[in-house]
C-alpha cells in the first residue's frame, strides 16, 4: 500500500511543492470492519478531487505529493502528539480523528482507539508523509537555496461546529506571518485578489501543522496554505466535481502559481 503518491514535473523542476494531504480516500482492509459503514460511504472531511483541479502543477515544473490513505485512518495536518491547533473552541479533530467535523462518530461503538493504534498508524503513515516531504525540500534547499510549499487544502462552505458562518471563498494560511516570507504572501495576495473571490488571510485557518511546522522563511523555506471552499470546483451539495466551474479557480490558480515561479527564477 502507498502512503502517498508523487507526481514529479513533465518539464525542469523548480524549487515548489504542492502538498495535498486531505484528498487521499484509501483506508487498510484490516480497518474497514472498524468503520461506521454509513460514515465510510460518504468520507465527509475528505479534500475532494484537489488532485484533479491541480493538475496543471506539473507542467510549470512542480513536483506534487499527494496522500492515498483517508485522513481518518491518521490526519498529516495534525500534530502528532496531538496538541492542538486552535483555543478557541471550536471542533477540532484529533491525529486519529474519532467524530468527523460535525461532531460524529466515525467508528463502530464497540471499537477502541487505544495509544497503542494511533502510534502504530503515525510510524507506519503519517511519518512516511513528512519523512518525504522533508526529502524534497531539502533536496531543493541545497540545489537552489530556497524552496516554496504550497498546502492545498478545501472545506464545505459551513460547518457550524468549526465556525459560526459560512467560510469566505479563499483563505490563506501563514500561521501569523511565521511560515511564509511577506513578499511571497503578498504577491500571492495580490494574485487572488485578482478575481471577485472573497479572500482572507489566517482567518479562520492560520495553517495547519504541515504549514507551521515547515516553514521558516527566515532560512527561505516559504510554507503556505490555502483553503478554499468546495463549492467553487463543485456541485450537487458539494459533492462532485464541476468541470465548468473548476475551470474559473483553476485558471486563477494557475496564474498564481505562474507568479510565484516568476519570482523564484
Amino acid at each position: 500500500m502507498d502512503v502517498f503518491k508523487i507526481t514529479s514535473p513533465t518539464g525542469k523542476k523548480i524549487p515548489f511543492i504542492l502538498s495535498i494531504p486531505h484528498s487521499g480516500t484509501f483506508i487498510p482492509d484490516k480497518l474497514l470492519d472498524k468503520f461506521n459503514n454509513e460514515q465510510l460511504n460518504i468520507l465527509d472531511d475528505t479534500d475532494w478531487f484537489l488532485d484533479q483541479l491541480y493538475d496543471f502543477a506539473p507542467k510549470l515544473g512542480v513536483t506534487t505529493i499527494k496522500a492515498d490513505l483517508s485522513r481518518w485512518v491518521v490526519d498529516l495536518n495534525r500534530n502528532p502528539k496531538n496538541q492542538p491547533l486552535y483555543n478557541d473552541g471550536r471542533i477540532i479533530t484529533a491525529i486519529c480523528p474519532e467524530t468527523n467535523f460535525n461532531g460524529e462518530p466515525i467508528y463502530k461503538k464497540n471499537y477502541n482507539l487505544n495509544h497503542s493504534e494511533i502510534s502504530a498508524r503515525v510510524d507506519n503513515y503519517f511519518l512516511p508523509y513528512h519523512q518525504k516531504l522533508k526529502q524534497l525540500i531539502n533536496y531543493f534547499k541545497n540545489k537552489y537555496g530556497r524552496v516554496v510549499i504550497w498546502d492545498a487544502h478545501s472545506i464545505k462552505r459551513f460547518v457550524s461546529s468549526i465556525h459560526e458562518n459560512p467560510f469566505p471563498d479563499l483563505i490563506i494560511g501563514n500561521n501569523d506571518g511565521k511560515s511564509c516570507d511577506k513578499q511571497i504572501t503578498e504577491l500571492v495576495v495580490k494574485q487572488l485578489n485578482q478575481s471577485n473571490l472573497d479572500l482572507k488571510i489566517n482567518t479562520p485557518f492560520k495553517g495547519g501543522y504541515i504549514t507551521r511546522s515547515i516553514g521558516q522563511p527566515e532560512q527561505n523555506i516559504n510554507a503556505i496554505q490555502l483553503e478554499m471552499s468546495k463549492d467553487l470546483y463543485m456541485k450537487n451539495n458539494e459533492s462532485a466535481y464541476d468541470f465548468e466551474k473548476a475551470q474559473i479557480i483553476k485558471k486563477l490558480l494557475e496564474q498564481t502559481f505562474s507568479t510565484i515561479i516568476e519570482k523564484l527564477t
